[in-house]
């Protein structure tokens, strides 16, 4: 019954483990960089959005006014002014000599000019007058919306649209705020039934040691004991596997700057994200053209997955074959001695130790991004983090060291 559970738990989580990484993928993928900050249609959108509010609410304070009626003025002076120089050169014909003296006699510039304060007044009225500024303000906007639908340079566009209508049908939702509330709800359920299994399997785990712990002196439970135990430790070893052990995942998480007095806003901007599982890493290594990284995948291959796998059939074979199986050096070399050769351990140090360096790095590497000032301000965030399926990893890790710790004392062998 208690492995029957411990089987249900493992395939929870690594189901919420596969749940959540493509969840993430989503969100990462809605909310990247390039379809954000980097995209011209969101610029487009946001910088219409600015002028329509600009446009649509525009008005004059008292300096703006004055300063306005001042620049009116000084062209109505420049048109006076060249008016008159025109009349004012020089004619040959009759005809236009008299219509020279004509407009001298009749037309006094001083007096136009006396006129001109007044009239570059009545100009300004009529500009702030609700009316006008409506008709300003839909031609303004008809020319804006021509250059806005124009073709633009964005080559990302259609691929750009049929991602985010993809996840929009996806996740039932018809907006980007929409999705992020869901998915990020979504998430953190998700997360917190991923630890609750995580640690379930543990407590398990523990049920099983506290078991061998009373059942200690019972030699005739030893054997379908340490049996059982052995299924427990493949569970884990699957579950530590396959479930995601650590995640990368770096975000603006605020860009904010001013723009025509108004603020544009850019929110969770994915930088890079990645999750990967130790079978995870070594189909990427395997996928890869270079020798090297093949290698590398062939090594964790064997001594992380393969080594632990053989060890614990071995243990199994040796407790319950005869003597001459059970002295097999095959045999009795993975049960007790395929230790020092397996790199489970090593790959839980190298994790842990990759997750602080590069969590620093990160850290540093994105504080250098931050700036706060009046016109612009850019917050970022580190997300990287373990998951669960480091913690089982471990646990597994562990366990097996007691297991072969339990062999060496009930084996009715030689165990050197």
């Amino acid at each position: 019954m208690l492995l029957g559970v411990e089987g249900f738990f493992a395939w929870r989580l690594h189901t919420l483990s596969a749940q959540q990484e493509q969840i993430k993928s989503d969100y990462s993928d809605a909310n990247n960089i390039t379809l954000g900050l980097f995209s011209v249609d969101q610029w487009k959108d946001k910088v219409a959005g600015i002028v329509n509010h600009q446009v649509r609410h525009f008005k004059l304070s008292p300096k703006e006014k004055q300063e306005l009626q001042v620049e009116v003025e000084q062209v109505i002076y420049a048109l006076i002014n060249k008016a008159e120089a025109m009349v004012n050169k020089p004619q040959k014909s009759l005809g236009a000599k008299i219509k020279q003296l004509a407009v001298k006699t009749f037309v006094n510039t001083d007096k136009i000019k006396a006129q001109v304060p007044a009239f570059a007044k009545s100009i300004i009225a009529k500009i702030d007058n609700p009316k006008q500024k409506a008709q300003l303000s839909n031609m303004a906007m008809s020319k804006f919306n021509e250059a806005r639908h124009s073709d633009t340079l964005d080559s990302t566009r259609n691929a750009n649209q049929s991602l985010t209508g993809k996840l929009y049908r996806k996740y039932g939702v018809s907006s980007t705020d929409q999705l992020n509330q869901k998915l990020g709800s979504l998430l953190a359920t998700i997360r917190t039934e991923m630890f609750t299994y995580c640690f379930a399997m543990q407590g398990c785990i523990l049920v099983v040691l506290a078991v061998w712990w009373f059942s200690r002196k019972n030699v005739a439970l030893h054997a379908p004991l340490f049996i059982m135990s052995l299924l427990f430790a493949f569970v884990l070893l699957v579950v530590g596997l396959t479930a995601s052990m650590i995640e990368v995942d770096c975000r603006i998480k605020s860009l904010d700057f001013v723009l025509l007095s108004e603020h544009v806003v850019f929110k969770d901007q994915v930088l890079f994200y990645e999750s990967k599982s130790i079978l995870g890493v070594v189909k990427v290594l395997f996928n890869q053209s270079g020798a090297d990284s093949i290698a590398v995948g062939v090594l964790i291959l064997c001594f992380s997955i393969l080594f632990p796998v053989t060890k614990l059939l071995s243990t199994g074979i040796h407790l319950l074959s005869k003597r001459k199986i059970a002295e097999n050096r095959f045999i009795k070399f993975f049960a007790f001695q395929s230790g020092k050769w397996s790199m489970a351990d090593v790959i839980v140090i190298a994790i842990l130790m990759t997750y602080i360096g590069l969590n620093g790095l990160l850290d540093r590497q994105l504080a250098d991004l931050n700036i706060k000032s009046d016109d612009l301000t850019i917050l970022t965030t580190n997300n990287t983090a373990l998951q669960p399926g480091y913690i089982i990893f471990i646990s597994f890790v562990l366990y097996g060291l007691i297991l072969s710790t339990i062999l060496k004392a009930i084996t009715p062998y030689d165990a050197h």
